[in-house]
């Protein structure tokens, strides 16, 4: 849901999605010099039981507040938002809130309103019906980790870690399987495959007389998989898909009811500690008996067992790409495939973004990806990773990142924890759940063209936008067109990472621990100075995010 509104000069735009609302908001250069605009607080209303915060940051004024307590967050009120962007991360599913977005200005020990505006947006619930969609916390490696639970991993917290992690992530599968009884069916196919608590929940559906039917990757997870196995209970209802050209690299599983295909659990996440608890990943849920049949039938042509080329022949035939003439939502499409078609088709989406692009690679940007973010011009383009390149070509791949992110509007954040410095003001920060870790902070997969526009794309699932991907490893990925309340639930969720590791990231950057940077991090600027970062220079992505993200 979104809401703009203009006030006495100030213009802004509320985005909900299922636990974020994204705000964006935009005065006239002219008028916050002239009203002294030191920055915007952000005033937030639930109507449910009418109680009343203000959203806060952790930077303070040197005046009012100069030793702030490390890991603790101060009001907007008293120490404003110096930006055009923030993000309400605390909302719920399903719940009707008031923001006013206020301008503060004077000075620091003497601020005052000079503007408001008020918006009112009802959050997207997490099942939206046809579509669900489900992240977990994706950020172990946090200050509110550190300060809920002082670092401890959670196996030694107990449960309220764990449930504070998954964020209903684990849950929405644990339902999923859950609804299964006598006549229905569930059939899957995993990478990683070691989750004690989905064993449990597959063995109950066994027990209530369900068909359970799941595939593993039997190359380089089978170790681990049938290690995990041992005990399950549900060895008999597993395969490993050895065979595949690369990696049987799926997370889907589809269900039955009374031998109909009808729903597909799908999306990023593999059955580990880390990936459920750890690194972010999403879970997407579509309720379609046709796409939920042709999950059904790629199943089958995986449980075959076949070789690469017949198996990327067979996949292509079942879902073409690009998109067929006068499909709208919910396109699916399987690998391996006979060429890299679909990629391209991916890249000419990304391409053909208008105002905004936001994707997320795990492991590096393939070069069509590159040769489409290497573009300055006025669209704004976001890029969420988890390292800059991998492999025999990482050298280059990481030379190709900071070349693209050098353009103005081009903005990447690639995952970091918190590294302290003995002038900073945060906590300590852990980045994985278990001592393996493979991936630390970015394992989603999806990609927002134009979110806030008429008609936005979602590409999402288990590739990564790669090669291997295309043409070589198991994969499905949904592409879901015009379809906004799905599109404001992953752009919120993109924000919220995004914004998370660009802080954690800029701290490793050279400049970050000369004593002009330090005091940056620390402290607002008392001046209206603070509007000279590019704010009101054409073409830079602040520039091009405060119009953006006000929705002008």
């Amino acid at each position: 849901m979104r809401h703009q509104k203009t006030s006495a000069g100030l213009t802004a735009l509320a985005i909900a999605g299922s636990y974020v609302v994204v705000l964006g908001w935009d005065m006239a250069e002219a008028n916050i010099r002239q009203t002294k605009i030191l920055g915007f607080a952000i005033r937030r209303t639930r109507h449910s039981d009418g109680e009343v915060i203000f959203l806060g940051g952790m930077k303070t004024f040197v005046e009012v507040e100069p030793n702030p307590v490390p890991g603790n967050k101060v009001s907007s009120y008293r120490h404003p938002i110096q930006s055009f962007q923030w993000s309400d991360y605390s909302a719920s599913p399903g719940e009707t809130y008031d923001y006013e977005v206020i301008a503060r200005g004077g000075t620091p020990l003497a601020l005052s309103d000079k503007a408001t505006v008020k918006l009112t947006v009802t959050t997207e619930p997490v099942d939206l019906g046809r579509h669900a969609v489900f992240f977990n916390r994706g950020s172990i490696a946090s200050q509110e980790y550190a300060l809920r639970f002082q670092n401890r991993k959670p196996d030694e917290v107990g449960q309220a870690a764990y449930d504070w992690l998954s964020r209903g992530l684990i849950e929405s599968l644990e339902r999923f399987i859950d609804r299964a009884q006598s006549g229905d069916a569930l059939h899957g196919a995993f990478f990683e495959f070691k989750n004690k608590r989905i064993y449990a929940r597959l063995k109950a559906a066994k027990g209530r007389g369900a068909v359970v039917r799941i595939l593993y990757d039997g190359d380089s997870q089978r170790e681990g998989n049938e290690e995990a196995l041992v005990g399950s209970g549900i060895v008999a209802s597993t395969k490993a898909r050895t065979r595949s050209g690369g990696f049987a690299h799926n997370k889907f599983l589809v269900y039955s009811a009374n031998g109909a295909p009808s729903e597909v659990w799908t999306g990023s996440t593999n059955l580990s500690e880390n990936g459920i608890f750890g690194h972010s990943n999403n879970a997407h849920l579509i309720r379609d008996p046709q796409v939920a049949s042709s999950y059904f039938r790629y199943w089958q042509l995986l449980h075959s067992d076949r070789t690469l080329k017949p198996t990327a022949t067979a996949a292509t035939q079942m879902s073409p790409a690009p998109l067929p003439p006068g499909a709208t939502d919910s396109i699916f499409v399987f690998s391996p495939r006979t060429s890299l078609q679909a990629l391209d088709w991916y890249a000419a989406l990304a391409g053909a973004a208008q105002r905004a692009l936001f994707m997320t690679f795990a492991f590096g940007m393939n070069s069509r990806f590159v040769q489409v973010y290497d573009n300055p011009d006025n669209v704004i383009r976001f890029a969420l990773m988890e390292k800059k390149g991998s492999g025999k070509t990482i050298r280059k791949q990481s030379a190709d990142v900071d070349r693209i992110r050098r353009h103005p509007n081009v903005t990447v954040s690639v995952g970091a924890k918190v590294e302290l410095n003995q002038f900073d003001q945060w906590l300590q920060e852990i980045d994985r759940v278990t001592g393996e870790a493979h991936v630390l902070y970015v394992h989603t997969k999806y990609m927002l063209v134009d979110p806030l526009g008429p008609a936005p794309v979602v590409v999402v699932g288990s590739a990564n936008f790669s090669q291997a991907s295309t043409d070589t490893n198991d994969e499905n990925m949904l592409v879901i067109r015009a379809n906004p309340a799905v599109a404001d639930v992953y752009l919120g969720e993109f924000m919220r990472l995004f914004s998370h590791y660009a802080f954690r990231e800029s701290r490793k950057f050279k400049s970050s621990n000369d004593p002009v940077a330090l005091q940056k991090r620390k402290h607002l600027i008392s001046d209206v100075s603070w509007i000279d970062a590019n704010y009101f220079v054409a073409g830079q992505d602040r520039f091009l995010r405060r119009l953006y993200f006000s929705g002008q």
